[in-house]
């Protein structure tokens, strides 16, 4: 079994920034030992018969050509508004 403190858990608790009371400290105890000790089963297992595994799919580099579509701002638009300068909309600052 996982030798966990008391120490070491409000430690960890003090790190998360949480508040544990007393109670939950005993709690959280006995179920970190319990997570570490099934890692302790899954260390023991036998994997060198096992490829490793690199990603989900098998899909290199889907990429689509970029397409320039100039609907975004028409003519009308900036025309409709305040201020504009070869094209763009002129906007007051933000930061000053």
């Amino acid at each position: 079994m996982a030798n966990i403190s008391k120490n070491e858990i409000k430690h960890l608790a003090e790190l998360a920034r949480i508040e544990l009371r007393e109670d939950e400290v005993e709690k959280l105890k006995a179920d970190l030992g319990k997570i570490l000790n099934h890692f302790e089963e899954l260390k023991k297992l036998d994997t060198s018969a096992v490829s490793p595994v690199i990603g989900g799919a098998l899909i290199e580099n889907a990429y689509r050509e970029d397409e320039t579509k100039n609907n975004f701002i028409t003519e009308k638009s900036t025309e409709a508004f305040p201020e504009s300068h070869d094209g763009f909309l002129k906007i007051p600052p933000v930061f000053e």
